[in-house]
């Protein structure tokens, strides 16, 4: 067995093993002031007790795969698809293994070619670049505004620059969603194709309508820090038959294994050759991790009521705090939205960086609400996935340095709320940064 001293307290010989360097020790906590609670906020929504019965039982028989079923009408992906489907008004879904490939598929599906320029915000997850540069296109960033939202005037203006792009995929940045009729009106009157990535927005709901509608088609994720949570899996939703066509078959649908997708259109004579026209880029999503996203489903709006009301009362508390108010800026949802928010998202203002002496200051915040257990996401830090300056495979020298999107991300934050902390866990996190900003920032 192998040796455990180094779990020992006693000297070491200089011959043996190198020494392995202690941990070094947390830092004092503060002596007054507010701490949060709870420290865990990357913990995630467990898997409901019929997802897991109904995995193990799957396991058991060896039924992992959607096309060993005979019709596929037994398929737990056809069941999962036709769930989604059914709450978020689309006609047709197609599960696949990631929302980045259901933001790829999409591309793929609605014919945007290789090479082809695409737009999209600059303010986004690297994954949304990363599934244009995946489907052999060229990126071209639009800057987002303070809302967090693409720049309605931007886009106008990055359409006319750029008269041969060919699509906008449009990326509803952590559930903000920007002025969709107008997005739609400029796409349509330059012959831009728009997708939009949901996978910030299942359950957010523009005008009484699901996100995902108004664009072509649409992706979903169920990555583990998203209201459906399969470690990995995603959705592309369409009212497009060929698109939903297109896109069973891209993901897999080999052979005749495309009948056997019970919420798509009848096989029709244009479709007949896709299995062979089209690769086989085996996408698809397991029976696995279908069986345990199919109860999480049906307990979406539950959880997002929850959501909304903790991140309510979160707020009022931010605003109701003085020195909170002064420094930090929430920017309030469209009226037309119903939103869903799941983190809250602020940034800091210019006068409070101005009386706190300058940029620095963001790092002096981000390290006194850390001292008291408050973990934010700095969207502009050198290393964030969100920041497109760290995007080195798909530059942004064509769309010009950005510098509205540049200076917001650089003082903009994300903190998670997980629906496993109690209320008065949320409500700590408005007392943590109201102590930080006055200690920062004055009042």
């Amino acid at each position: 067995a192998r040796s455990l001293r180094w779990l020992s307290t006693k000297p070491r010989s200089r011959s043996s093993e190198p020494d392995i360097a202690p941990p070094r020790a947390a830092p004092a906590p503060p002596a007054v002031g507010p701490r949060m609670p709870r420290v865990d906020e990357r913990v995630t929504c467990p898997v409901p007790e019929e997802g897991i019965e109904h995995a193990v039982a799957l396991m058991r028989e060896g039924l992992l795969f959607r096309y060993t079923y005979p019709t596929g009408t037994e398929s737990p992906v056809t069941t999962c698809e036709n769930a989604l489907a059914a709450y978020t008004g689309h006609k047709y879904a197609v599960a696949v293994n990631s929302g980045a490939s259901a933001l790829y598929l999409s591309l793929r599906a609605a014919g945007v070619e290789q090479g082809a320029k695409v737009l999209c915000n600059a303010f986004t997850f690297g994954a949304v670049p990363s599934a244009i540069v995946h489907a052999g296109c060229e990126v071209v960033y639009v800057e987002s505004g303070a809302d967090y939202c693409i720049d309605i005037d931007d886009l106008r203006d990055t359409l006319r620059e750029h008269p041969d792009a060919r699509a906008l995929m449009l990326s509803h940045m952590r559930g903000r969603v920007g002025q969709m009729d107008a997005i739609r009106e400029m796409c349509a009157e330059a012959g831009v194709t728009l997708l939009e990535d949901c996978a910030h927005s299942l359950g957010v709901r523009y005008d009484g309508v699901h996100t995902g509608h108004h664009g072509v088609a649409c992706g979903v994720s169920a990555q583990s820090f998203k209201l459906l949570n399969s470690g990995e899996g995603g959705f592309v939703l369409t009212d497009d038959p060929e698109v939903a066509m297109r896109a069973a078959v891209l993901a897999g649908a080999y052979e005749t294994n495309a009948d056997k997708h019970k919420n798509l259109p009848e096989i029709e004579e244009r479709f007949a050759t896709l299995a062979v026209d089209l690769p086989n880029l085996s996408l698809r999503m397991s029976a696995l991790t279908s069986s345990i996203l199919i109860p999480q489903v049906a307990t979406l709006d539950a959880r997002i009521e929850a959501y909304s009301r903790r991140y309510d009362a979160l707020v009022a508390n931010v605003r109701a705090s003085p020195a909170a108010n002064a420094a930090l800026l929430i920017p309030d949802d469209l009226p037309e939205v119903a939103p869903v928010h799941d983190e809250l998202l602020f940034t800091i203002r210019t006068d409070a960086l101005a009386r706190a002496g300058g940029a620095g200051a963001v790092g002096a915040f981000q390290a006194a609400c850390a001292a008291r257990g408050l973990t934010m996401n700095l969207f502009g830090s050198k290393t964030n996935a969100r920041n497109f300056v760290n995007w080195k495979f798909a530059p942004h020298a064509r769309s010009g340095p950005l510098p509205r999107t540049a200076d917001m991300i650089q003082r903009s934050f994300g903190v998670r709320l997980p629906l496993q902390w109690s209320d008065d866990d949320i409500l700590a996190i408005g007392d943590v940064l109201d102590w930080c900003a006055a200690e920062v920032f004055g009042t």
